[in-house]
């Protein structure tokens, strides 16, 4: 299979080269590698420039943008920016974070996924982060859920769920959309990535609000996302994030901000939410 990847990157200085190092030691070599060098002003241009050297398959971008970190349009609109230099002659795309080392039978065991099962759309291994001295489990969210830093796309379902959106909230309402057109996704337990910077750790204050904001664009209603903003919170153990992500909910209904899906996939979105739920809360009871 043809593997296209695209990496938005800023400041990455300390782990872009190990990134890149992981994915052109793959055994199965991705057909093109876009680095979108998005602003720094580290060394993060030098070090993808050497393996552009190296490797005619790998490409950099050099973009100018904000120096603000906000999770969602920032990142994807650096992605489109690699995305556009591209052509069509991918079987699967991805978007991969530039802070990630890949074990060398990644993008061949992806090949093997998505070749076994034509309804896969998406799949991806899980994100380990170290910590005193180990490698842990990143375990930020539910397994079968597809981390943003990590994701790959078929082709086809990349297309018919409008490609990325530039919002917070892009990496869960894709797979939404994808459930929504019958795609199937898959996570591989076996696969282990290496994630050099822990989720989150340069988010800045005005970006708080946008988790609540992203609820309420993917339709999600107010009892759902009261209960996905407890959650959060609870996961994250900080009670305060469940305040931020309320008023950015609320912000958003009052400023009528645009939603990213339609009426019918809103109301699809919030049954598959309920029945989530209810699956949890009777597996918890039993």
């Amino acid at each position: 299979m043809n593997f296209y990847i695209i990496i938005p990157a800023h400041n990455e200085e300390s782990s872009i080269g190990l990134t890149l190092n992981s994915l052109v030691n793959q055994t199965l070599k991705p057909k093109r590698i876009v680095v979108v060098n998005d602003n720094s002003t580290d060394d993060t241009q030098n070090i993808v420039e050497a393996y552009k050297t190296k490797y005619s398959w790998v490409e950099l971008i050099n973009s100018k943008s904000s120096n603000e970190h906000l999770p969602g349009s920032k990142i994807i609109n650096a992605f489109y920016k690699g995305y556009d230099v591209l052509d069509s002659n991918y079987d699967v795309i991805c978007k991969f974070d530039a802070d990630l080392i890949f074990p060398n039978n990644y993008l061949e065991q992806l090949s093997v996924h998505f070749n076994k099962n034509k309804k896969l759309g998406m799949a991806a291994g899980f994100c380990y982060i170290e910590k005193n001295g180990e490698w842990i489990l990143e375990n930020l969210t539910n397994k079968d859920h597809i981390r943003g830093a990590l994701k790959a796309y078929k082709k086809d379902c990349f297309l018919q769920i409008g490609k990325l959106k530039p919002s917070m909230g892009w990496d869960t309402v894709d797979e939404l959309l994808a459930k929504y057109y019958g795609w199937e996704l898959l996570t591989d337990e076996s696969l282990h990535i290496k994630h050099l910077k822990p989720t989150g750790i340069s988010y800045n204050k005005a970006s708080k609000y946008l988790q609540g904001e992203a609820m309420y664009k993917m339709r999600y209603g107010f009892i759902i996302t009261l209960i996905s903003a407890i959650k959060l919170a609870y996961k994250k153990r900080r009670f305060d994030l469940f305040k931020d992500y309320m008023v950015g909910y609320f912000k958003a209904r009052k400023n009528k901000i645009a939603f990213l899906v339609t009426e019918e996939e809103g109301e699809f979105i919030r049954n598959l939410r309920w029945k989530g739920m209810l699956k949890l809360l009777n597996k918890t009871y039993k």
